[in-house]
């Protein structure tokens, strides 16, 4: 029997935010190696369902008796890992950012083992970039949802850019040192980044997205703060490749040479996907946290007519906050 919050817990946890301070990198660190924890993509429909109606009881000031304030915040970090933050819709598995480490590293290790032939390029960068389209569509900011025609036109320029990118790079490799040819995968993920993330979030750019005081009362919807949103996740999405796609080459050009991968060619492929798992274990949270997922700006920088709105509305409102996705 559920009773009023009078128990255990405290009636005034702030369930809506993350557990740490997230003004500091490494308050941010710590929410996102949470979010990241590829363990939450094994949690049965059962237990996210119960981690919802746990953390959508406690906001209307209903808790069950004995409910501790680790279970809460873990019912909280469960619903967070499966649920989309503004629409409150069930994010597709694959889509989700416990999804990113497995999703990334086999991906990721697939690229830069099988990049020295076209076909091998075309395939893993078409299965890279539908990939991140559906990363890139489930954890945009806002609720207002792309039309079918967009999302088909985003997907088809994004892949293409991204295809065009890489064979245009590794033609280019040809002429250059193997070791260099290792690192074509990652030029042509950062500059497929800077296409597919604009063009799956265009309705953003178009828009706006929601932009809402300290307490989360939505103001209005703004272009600029998406401008924001936006670069700042192309920057850690590109920065979170990094230690994946770079690091790796150097040891696999070491162990190439040696007798065992000369001996054992199919180790290659394994070994790769490993030693770029490992990497995103921690560059996938780490990057993430760079900027606040609470992301804001002044109110000066918003557009004319949202400034004129909240001088109006709002004249003490200094800074306006908005969700900026992943």
């Amino acid at each position: 029997m559920l009773a009023t919050m009078s128990g255990e817990l405290p009636p005034n946890i702030n369930i809506r935010e993350p557990r740490w301070d997230q003004s500091t990198f490494l308050g941010r660190a710590n929410h996102f190696f949470t979010v990241t924890d590829p363990r939450n993509l094994l949690l049965t429909e059962e237990q996210l369902e119960g981690a919802r109606k746990t953390v959508q009881d406690y906001r209307q000031g209903i808790v069950p008796p004995g409910l501790t304030e680790n279970e809460l915040w873990r019912a909280k970090y469960i619903y967070d890992s499966a649920f989309h933050p503004d629409t409150g819709e069930k994010m597709v598995l694959i889509g989700r950012m416990s999804a990113q480490v497995p999703m990334n590293m086999t991906i990721t290790g697939c690229m830069m083992t099988f990049y020295r032939t076209t076909p091998a390029v075309v395939f893993w960068q078409w299965i890279n970039q539908s990939f991140n389209a559906v990363v890139n569509y489930t954890n945009r900011s806002g609720d207002a949802p792309l039309t079918v025609n967009e999302l088909g036109t985003a997907y088809v320029s994004a892949t293409t850019g991204a295809v065009a990118t890489a064979l245009g790079l590794n033609s280019l490799a040809k002429h250059v040192s193997p070791l260099v040819g290792r690192f074509v995968p990652f030029a042509a993920v950062a500059a497929a980044n800077c296409i597919n993330i604009p063009l799956m979030r265009q309705r953003e750019l178009k828009l706006g997205i929601p932009v809402t005081d300290e307490n989360g009362t939505r103001l209005g919807e703004s272009a600029q703060a998406a401008q924001q949103a936006i670069a700042q996740v192309v920057v850690s999405r590109i920065l979170m490749a990094v230690p994946g796609m770079v690091i790796p080459p150097f040891i696999m050009n070491t162990l190439e040479r040696k007798a065992l991968l000369k001996r054992f060619p199919w180790m290659s492929a394994p070994i790769q996907v490993g030693l770029v798992g490992v990497c995103l274990v921690f560059a996938t949270p780490l990057c993430c946290a760079l900027f606040p997922q609470k992301s804001s700006m002044s109110v000066r920088s918003l557009e004319a007519e949202l400034q004129a709105q909240l001088q109006e509305s709002h004249p003490a409102l200094r800074r306006v906050y908005f969700n900026k996705g992943l």
